[in-house]
């Protein structure tokens, strides 16, 4: 069978990530994706490096594969004037820009709405198209901390931190997709479109969950527990001879077998670490019991151990390894595309199985302005009018 989203076109005006990675996600499963980019200039992200591939950026080539790409530039009454046939022919648009940008190009909901009553619309911003902080500029780094993230990541003496992979925007393209995802099967019912705000505020919000609820429980602020969980005991990273380990010892059943791994059984009678919740009070008397017996045998060891038993466990694999992992490998999330000037390049594969309608072969990320003439002869201009269009700098 097709793709689920076979069919399904998306004018896609994102740059950066947030947007990107959205578009990207509905490209995986078939929806065709034309990007909107600058003349001579593209994706903000194309610029984000070192590292390059030739002249693309790493970063740009992570979240645009499955698209295509058309150079056009917005402020000229004859791109504009394209936009609008592009949106008519659409069924869905997902803009990235600050509030009020689409408006002034006259490509904002109301008005494009008008003219495609069935179009989803989706706009993807920092903190949201409404609230006092509506046009308040926003990255990444700065929504971690509005949304709690860094006041709960670090050591508990240490300072806050980031976390490792751009969170925030991926989190929001997620929701974003989803949203797309519910408003395409509504307009089912109803034949009609809808706008859709998505803020990288309210999906970091959202992601507190059980930290929100202690807080709310107790009145009290979470604090920062470095790789340890703040309501599980033992549940974290712990130094071996040679790295580290994780564990996850998450209900009494697992208790029983870790202290049996670790012939401490004695410990399964004593009041401090009887239930998870004496453990959580005790969490430091139990690691300086366990930590040292951990140190004294190397990371594989305790891995091969916890695997036999049953209880959850793990290496801290930098990216080398993760990608070459025979799991990651036979769930194919390391795939080839072969790029128009580079050759065959690495991209991460799909992350959702569909029994019927898996998602599509990936192609590689699109060079910029790469199928400006493929999308404008589909929309009926003739080589003479694109070529005045290149002349007078409004597509490349």
């Amino acid at each position: 069978m097709k793709p689920a989203l076979a069919g399904i076109r998306i004018i896609d005006f994102t740059r950066a990530l947030a947007g990107p990675y959205c578009t990207m996600l509905l490209a995986d499963m078939g929806a065709e994706v034309v990007k909107i980019e600058m003349p001579g200039v593209g994706d903000d992200s194309r610029g984000w490096g070192p590292p390059f591939v030739g002249s693309e950026s790493a970063f740009y080539l992570s979240i645009n594969r499955n698209k295509k790409s058309i150079a056009l530039d917005l402020k000229s009454d004859q791109a504009h004037n394209i936009a609008l046939r592009l949106i008519q022919t659409a069924d869905v648009v997902v803009e990235g820009n600050r509030p009020g940008v689409m408006k002034r190009l006259g490509l904002d909901y109301e008005a494009v709405h008008k003219q495609n009553p069935a179009l989803i619309y989706c706009s993807i911003s920092a903190f949201g198209q409404t609230g006092p902080y509506a046009e308040k500029a926003g990255y990444d780094q700065v929504l971690q901390g509005y949304g709690g993230i860094m006041g709960l990541t670090g050591e508990p003496d240490g300072r806050p931190l980031k976390v490792g992979i751009s969170i925030t925007d991926l989190t929001t393209g997620m929701f974003g997709a989803i949203g797309i995802m519910t408003a395409l099967y509504q307009r089912q019912q109803s034949g009609l479109g809808q706008h859709i705000d998505a803020a990288m505020l309210d999906g970091q919000v959202s992601w507190l969950t059980y930290q929100a609820q202690r807080y709310w429980a107790t009145g009290e602020n979470p604090k920062r527990s470095g790789s340890g969980h703040g309501l599980i005991v033992p549940y974290q990273a712990i130094q071996t001879s040679d790295g580290f380990v994780n564990i996850a010892v998450g209900n009494e059943n697992l208790w029983k077998s870790f202290t049996a791994v670790m012939k401490l059984e004695h410990l399964n009678d004593d009041p401090r670490f009887a239930t998870n919740p004496v453990r959580v009070e005790n969490r430091q008397e139990l690691l300086d019991i366990i930590e040292p017996i951990f140190r004294a045998r190397q990371s594989f060891h305790w891995i091969e151990l916890f695997d036999k038993a049953g209880i959850p466990c793990g290496p801290i694999y930098t990216v080398d390894q993760v990608v070459d992992d025979p799991q990651v490998l036979a769930r194919d999330m390391v795939m080839q595309v072969t790029h128009p000037a580079y050759g065959t390049i690495n991209t991460l594969g799909f992350p959702i199985k569909f029994s019927e309608t898996p998602g599509r072969s990936p192609t590689a990320p699109p060079t910029l302005g790469e199928h400006t003439n493929e999308v404008l002869k589909s929309l009926g201009l003739t080589d003479a009018e694109m070529q005045l269009l290149r002349d007078n700098k409004i597509i490349n």
